[in-house]
């Protein structure tokens, strides 16, 4: 699967959105190392700390299933306006995933691919807990 294809997925995830309150839907596909792809979408609630972003469903689902690994995520909206995931959400995915993940979001002409290092170049991790 080529990141085009990863971002049709992430595309079809938007679809399922639930965003009644803010209205901007998002979906998530993320490939695991072993090709497997988790698709997520965003899940708002009347109460917004509790809404779920579709980067962090498809990890979560890709977790409870026993999968640690990743090689991409791909990220889109229903405004196909070029969305990155949230520092919150490349926090979450820095957990598992080191600087190379790559991270493909729309591009004008096609996807726009980053690395997680890039979008997130000082991630807290283990050690700075110590």
């Amino acid at each position: 699967m080529d990141d085009t294809e990863l971002l049709e997925r992430a595309r079809a995830a938007v679809e399922r959105s639930y965003a009644p309150y803010s209205e901007y839907r998002v979906g998530a596909a993320l490939e695991t190392a072993d090709g497997t792809v988790y698709t997520g979408c965003n899940v708002e609630n009347a109460n917004y700390s509790n809404s779920v972003h579709a980067e962090e469903l498809a990890l979560s689902t890709a977790v409870a299933d026993g999968h640690r690994s990743f090689d991409r995520v791909a990220v889109s909206s229903a405004e196909r306006d070029g969305v990155t995931p949230c520092g919150m959400c490349r926090q979450s995915l820095s957990e598992f995933c080191d600087g190379d993940l790559r991270v493909v979001c729309e591009g004008d002409d096609g996807p726009t691919v980053y690395t997680l290092g890039e979008l997130l170049p000082a991630a807290i991790s283990e050690a700075d807990l110590r």
